[in-house]
């Protein structure tokens, strides 16, 4: 119902004498027990309400009588299920009971909810209507303090942005050279290997890899080092774990060393659509 004709309707009970409004107010929050509040008094002084408005100039409106009527109905509902005898939920039934009745009171929340938000709003919207959009333009006081617009590209410039932006750009290419590190001959690395101990007698690993290309050099020369030693060509010392590595040459000072080849695979050489296998001995 709207504030205006909620406010002019009051009930009077044997224990309540005031608005419409507070009533429900004093049901929801509980002050009021619903059992006490005859409904078919408040339905028959309701109807008088309506009788006397009909006797105005502005007369009633259908859906004051409709809002009446929901909550009315609402009202007899919880009366119900409040009268119903409370105690152990011994089935479903009164579960479904003690569920509609908590349901009912939620709409009467609901109702009271709406009813303050729609009062908000309506004080929102007279509030609203006193005030009035500026139709005029900018006083020439403060239009003066406005500085003056100054477009710096030229009708060329404008036909060189349209030009860059309207020619159709070509595909975009993506190098993948950084994916693919060159290979390593393990059995080259080898050579250079035997031929550093050969002079140096013992030198760490750290030593034998500092002229290192990259860490593919350092892989293939520290397989070559796993080789030698199966050979016997080297002898390993470490005094800590995880310290320095030392390698000492044990092996004959002259002569070719033969490594194995099994870390070593065929390249694989692109060219044009078909691939072509190419022989030596990298990883």
């Amino acid at each position: 119902m709207s504030e205006g004709r909620v406010a002019g309707f009051s009930v009077h009970l044997e224990n309540f004498d005031g608005p419409f409004d507070l009533l429900l107010q004093l049901i929801s929050r509980h002050r009021m027990d619903i059992t006490d509040v005859a409904i078919a008094t408040v339905t028959d002084e309701f109807i008088t309400y309506i009788r006397e408005l009909e006797k105005t100039e502005t007369g009633w409106k259908l859906d004051h009588a409709s809002e009446f009527v929901v909550v009315a109905a609402t009202l007899l509902d919880l009366k119900a299920a409040r009268l119903l005898p409370s105690g152990q939920i011994d089935d479903e039934e009164d579960l479904a009971l003690l569920e509609a009745r908590d349901l009912l009171f939620a709409r009467l929340l609901q109702y009271r909810a709406f009813k303050e938000i729609a009062s908000i709003l309506s004080e929102r919207i007279f509030e609203q209507e006193k005030t009035f959009a500026r139709s005029v333009s900018l006083e020439p006081v403060f239009a003066a303090l406005l500085p003056e617009v100054l477009i710096g590209v030229t009708p060329e410039r404008f036909a060189a942005i349209a030009n860059r932006v309207l020619t159709p750009k070509s595909a975009p290419t993506l190098s993948v050279e950084h994916l693919h590190l060159p290979l390593v001959s393990v059995a080259a690395e080898a050579l250079a290997v035997v031929s550093a101990l050969r002079r140096h007698k013992t030198m760490s690993f750290r030593a034998l890899v500092s002229d290192a290309e990259n860490t593919l050099v350092v892989v293939a020369r520290f397989l070559a080092l796993l080789e030698l030693f199966k050979e016997g060509s080297v002898r390993f010392e470490q005094v800590i774990a995880l310290g320095e590595l030392q390698i000492t040459w044990v092996g004959s000072v002259e002569g070719e060393i033969k490594v194995s080849d099994e870390f070593d695979r065929p390249a694989l050489i692109e060219s044009g659509e078909d691939g072509v296998e190419g022989g030596g001995d990298n990883v």
